[in-house]
């Protein structure tokens, strides 16, 4: 490095072994004038190179196009390397507050006419599906049966248990206070049938068979799949979702009573065990307090929270955006959105059926 007539000359290599030295050369240059840089001599140059002639550039505040003389070889390097035509990205500018609330509500509606016309072509296709089982796959429902209810007659069977045992634990250790042990029958049989044992089960079902419907949409929408049905005159709902939500239909009463039945067989454990009732007194008490109400009610809700878990889990598999990521996402958002559905329509039940009780 040498300077001549306000010009700094660069010979032989700019690499980045030879950038080091060079810098701390420049550095004595640096405040003097200089009006170029010759790069002419300059037999080899690499992107370290580059990014050193871009640093005198800038803090000599010089023009490229003006003050930079290279041979052929380094002017291509340069060209190819340089940042200085990067232009930097400039930061969005934030949306004011109406704007935000006119863009939410606009996605809202978008989502609430999505999510219609998801119902309605569930429901319709579903009903056709009774009589018509063409667009499904042969013995579809049979296979989604065994994974809804089969596979998750255990984890259902098995919290129900602890659930029943500890529902009437806490209140067998409060109505004995009282001589009132013969109220815990009262209390897990209604308790089970109208509350306890649809909810139970449509939550484990919302986290298991509500995430599993959404990924796997997501998965075949992501991966074209369900384009690729589209193109084969296929419906992507009556091949899909179609067989889902019969197996769920037909599953959700069986395990609905064998969850009831278990968590009241925890009940009488502890009533026999713990407040010293017979297990005779115990189940005769239970078939005077419930009613046909109760179990309709109980069933009845029960059909609900697992239309509600395919349907969500449906919507958020057809609306997925990205890839694995995505998939990941809307296989979350399912089973928050169904859990949450599925608990404000038992608080509605509730309100409708137990109001004026």
């Amino acid at each position: 490095m040498e300077l001549r007539e306000q010009s700094l000359f660069f010979e032989e290599e700019l690499t980045k072994y030879t950038v080091p030295a060079l810098n701390d050369e420049f550095l004595k240059y640096s405040e003097q004038i200089i009006l170029t840089l010759n790069l002419q001599k300059v037999t080899k140059i690499d992107s370290a190179g580059v990014a050193f002639i871009d640093e005198m550039v800038t803090k000599l505040k010089l023009d490229p196009n003006n003050s930079l003389l290279m041979n052929e070889m380094v002017e291509i390097a340069y060209s190819t390397f340089t940042s200085a035509e990067i232009q930097s990205v400039k930061a969005e500018n934030k949306l004011d507050f109406f704007t935000q609330i006119g863009s939410s509500s606009v996605n809202f509606i978008k989502s609430v006419r999505d999510g219609i016309y998801l119902i309605a072509d569930i429901s319709y296709w579903s009903f056709v599906g009774i009589f018509d089982k063409r667009g499904q796959r042969k013995g579809s429902v049979i296979q989604q049966a065994l994974f809804i209810g089969v596979d998750a007659l255990g984890i259902i069977a098995l919290l129900s248990m602890i659930l029943g045992l500890i529902l009437a634990l806490q209140s067998a250790a409060q109505l004995r206070q009282f001589g009132a042990n013969i109220f815990v029958a009262d209390l897990m049989a209604v308790s089970m049938v109208t509350e306890m044992g649809p909810i139970l089960t449509a939550i484990i079902l919302a986290g298991r068979s509500g995430s599993s419907i959404a990924s796997e949409i997501a998965t075949m929408q992501v991966t074209e799949e369900i384009d690729a049905l589209k193109m084969m005159a296929i419906n992507p709902i009556r091949y899909v979702v179609v067989p889902k939500f019969h197996a769920i239909t037909i599953c959700i009463p069986l395990l609905v009573t064998v969850s009831t039945l278990i968590g009241i067989f925890g009940g009488l454990i502890i009533a026999v065990t713990y407040l010293d009732l017979s297990a005779t007194v115990f189940i005769d008490r239970v078939f005077e307090v419930l009613t046909l109400r109760d179990a309709i009610i109980g069933l009845g809700k029960s059909y609900f929270f697992a239309w509600v878990i395919v349907i969500i889990g449906s919507y958020y598999g057809f609306n997925v955006k990205g890839g694995s990521e995505g998939v990941g996402k809307v296989t979350t958002q399912a089973v928050v959105a169904s859990i949450f559905w599925v608990i404000i329509l038992d608080a509605i039940n509730s309100l409708i059926f137990y109001f004026n009780v």
